[in-house]
């Protein structure tokens, strides 16, 4: 039987990049529904195998601008309560948390560059744990509080709430680990308003990229293979 992962991407840059051929090296189908031109329906979100909730520059409280969010959180929420594997990154994770009750919310500054996280214990412990020193990709300003239940796994000293998993195979990740560094420059560019803004020089992540992109890339593969080993244990549990 053919596997399925789906991915909800709300900009075209923000894809799956890294995680991509992981999947299609295990045989799965990947297929993307594109947030506010296709349908996200509970029954759409809780049928595939995996799910992935990609980042994009919307916020959770973003309702009344963009209406297709309730509908999106709505089905994330369905899909958590089946215990399918599921993966949230950036946007996706603050929407998991949001489905799960906790609060999301502006800080009113950006963290936007490469800088390692420091992990919990539990988040040493966790798929998490070859992250460990490495410098990651952080793109955000908004926060998640952790849901009601859930295991934090990460943090960095201006955002302290970086990574949480409300279940096994169910992870939630602030930052960016599924950014090819060899495709960065369209994030460059569809995010140059909030680069300027945040007073972020393009050049600074390039070089970052060049400098961390590698290692963080092997350590990226490590991560997701091991979630993709977690999340196929949970299914072949519920089989």
């Amino acid at each position: 039987m053919t596997k399925r992962a789906l991915a909800v991407r709300h900009v075209a840059f923000e894809d799956l990049g890294l995680l991509s051929p992981l999947l299609l090296a295990r045989g799965y189908t990947v297929v993307y529904l594109e947030a506010g031109v296709d349908p996200i329906t509970p029954e759409l979100l809780s049928a595939p195998d995996v799910v992935v909730v990609l980042g994009g520059p919307i916020g959770v409280g973003d309702t009344a601008l963009y209406p297709f969010l309730p509908d999106e959180l709505t089905s994330i929420a369905t899909r958590l309560s089946t215990g399918r594997p599921t993966l949230g990154i950036c946007l996706g994770a603050q929407l998991i948390a949001a489905a799960l009750g906790a609060d999301v919310t502006p800080t009113g500054k950006k963290e936007i560059g490469y800088s390692p996280l420091g992990l919990t214990p539990a988040g040493r412990d966790s798929v998490l744990s070859p992250l460990d020193g490495v410098p990651v990709l952080h793109w955000h300003g908004d926060q998640f509080a952790i849901p009601a239940g859930s295991t934090t796994l990460a943090e960095t000293p201006g955002f302290p709430h970086q990574a949480f998993s409300p279940a096994p195979g169910t992870l939630a990740l602030q930052f960016h680990l599924e950014a090819d560094r060899t495709r960065l420059e369209p994030w460059l560019i569809g995010h140059t308003f909030e680069l300027t803004t945040a007073g972020v020089d393009p050049h600074t992540l390039r070089a970052d990229a060049a400098t961390h992109g590698p290692t963080l890339a092997r350590a990226a593969q490590t991560v997701f293979t091991m979630w993709l080993d977690e999340a196929e244990q949970v299914l072949s549990a519920s089989a």
